[in-house]
């Protein structure tokens, strides 16, 4: 797990970096769909907003499950990223699957 130690802070960085990256590639993706030059599925507009409301709340549960055990401050808030890394994962890999293109 993410210790606080040198690192588990860098273990925690390299998660939250991987994470903005992917959020900046769903995003591009998503924007390009909305001009027609991506591929996208007709309800992914109203997915984009209905995925942040539930990783945003699975991710306060999380934390809020880690601060209550009592764990370090490093781990809780690795708790707060995986529901939202998750997401970002998933989203990069079944957008990029659609590929460039206008909707079928």
């Amino acid at each position: 797990m993410y210790a606080l130690t040198p690192v588990g802070l860098m273990k925690l960085g390299i998660q939250t970096s991987l994470m903005m990256a992917e959020a900046q590639m769903v995003i591009a993706m998503r924007m390009m769909g909305m001009m027609g030059m991506w591929r996208v599925a007709p309800n992914e507009n109203a997915r984009m907003v209905g995925e942040k409301v539930s990783a945003s709340l699975s991710g306060a549960t999380e934390a809020s499950r880690a601060m209550m055990a009592g764990r370090p401050v490093t781990q809780i808030a690795a708790a707060a990223l995986r529901p939202v890394r998750r997401a970002t994962k998933s989203n990069v890999t079944r957008l990029a699957r659609l590929g460039p293109g206008k909707p079928d």
